[in-house]
């Protein structure tokens, strides 16, 4: 069973500071952050249905430390545990109802809790779906600016997304969603190490690379373009992954990538009090990730782009990549702060990777990780939809 990886809990006093000023201060700016998104939002004519919890999410990142954060918020591992019993128990309840959904049954049938702890003994694969039946297999990261656990809607995000994808080529998929160690307990590279093992691990179960796609959303889009660095330039501290049968993997999909650490492009000054992000809250999450920068700033020096790729020339630093993937796909809102960044980390594979197929897509009407706000309200969104539509054309 996979370990709750959970260190270094508030004491005491912490958690009565927390408690006094969430009943204050902290009350104040979720309401100040609720009107500033909201009326924004009604502003620039874009649907406000989202931005409710755009601004909540604005709130607790803005706010809140990330010991305060991992304090209050479910472990990835117990997230997945309650969200596997909660489904089944859902659909079970509409078969006995009489009100059943064509996904019930399969539901019941194939999704159950399956956890497997790497090598590391710390990070382990969380599965959706059944991977002893499975023919086509994702590797997701999820967000959550390397301090935030897993949530709820990701998984739903998973299932809708990916499980339902496979169901309607009459095939079954597995994800294996990667649970890793949260900054400030553990800071870059070990996610991108955790990942590694996570690829290689998969592969040496068999999974064969054209079978298989890979990403995530925000910190988990930025792992999967670490993994897309380390098969082209292996980083020093991570295992080495080599994908057999001279085969590339068939996509990678990164959903609002965080992929710089600059705080001054012109989207970050945009879009600042609008998205759940604001330069604030990024400058905040660099220093959990980096701590000193000093491993950070000497690989920026010399041009290598594993932490951060839109930080260095992104295209040179890209070059070749299509030995080893055939297919990017970036998604991103225009009422988020990283919207230039990702363009930027798009643009810069295209340039140099004429044999990668990549899609960029820009949303008017999305901030920052729409497709897990949607996966939230457990509908079938449009985010959700064109995750689908992609997943089916790269895998099928």
């Amino acid at each position: 069973m996979a370990r709750a990886l959970r260190k270094n809990p508030l004491r005491l006093w912490e958690r009565l500071y927390l408690l006094v000023h969430l009943l204050t201060i902290d009350t104040a700016h979720l309401a100040l952050n609720l009107v500033i998104c909201v009326s924004l939002a009604v502003l620039r004519g874009v649907p406000i249905r989202h931005y409710f919890r755009v601004a909540y999410n604005r709130f607790a990142l803005g706010c809140l430390s990330p010991r305060e954060i991992q304090h209050m918020s479910p472990s990835t591992a117990t997230i997945y545990r309650e969200w596997i019993a909660s489904t089944c128990a859902a659909a079970q309840a509409r078969i006995d109802s009489g009100h059943a959904t064509p996904d019930d049954q399969y539901i019941l049938d194939y999704l159950h809790r399956h956890e497997e702890v790497l090598s590391d003994g710390e990070s382990s694969i969380l599965w959706v779906g059944d991977r002893r039946h499975a023919s086509k297999f994702v590797l997701f990261f999820h967000g959550g600016g390397f301090i935030a656990p897993m949530q709820d809607g990701h998984l739903e995000w998973c299932l809708r997304s990916f499980i339902q994808a496979g169901r309607c080529q009459g095939q079954h998929v597995a994800v294996a969603v990667l649970q890793y160690t949260l900054a400030p307990e553990a800071r870059y590279p070990v996610q991108l190490t955790q990942a590694a093992d996570a690829l290689a691990y998969l592969l040496k179960l068999g999974v064969r690379p054209r079978d298989l796609v890979i990403g995530g959303d925000s910190a988990g889009a930025n792992l999967a373009a670490q993994i897309m660095s380390h098969l082209l330039h292996p980083h020093p501290d991570a295992k080495e992954v080599a994908l057999p049968y001279e085969e590339r993997i068939a996509g990678v999909f990164a959903v609002s990538p965080w992929v710089s650490a600059r705080t001054d492009d012109q989207s970050m000054a945009d879009k600042a009090l609008i998205d759940m992000l604001s330069p604030v809250i990024m400058e905040k999450a660099v220093h959990e990730l980096f701590g000193n920068h000093d491993k950070y700033n000497a690989e920026k020096k010399r041009g290598q782009g594993w932490a951060m790729p839109a930080d260095v020339d992104t295209g040179a630093w890209y070059k070749g990549l299509g030995k080893f993937v055939e297919r990017v796909y970036v998604t991103v809102g225009t009422q988020e702060v990283f919207r230039d960044q990702s363009k930027v980390f798009a643009e810069g594979i295209r340039r140099t990777n004429p044999d990668i197929e990549v899609v960029l897509e820009e949303m008017y009407d999305e901030a920052h990780d729409f497709i897990l706000l949607e996966g939230k309200r457990k509908e079938d969104g449009d985010a959700t939809r064109r995750m689908r539509r992609w997943v089916e054309g790269v895998l099928w």
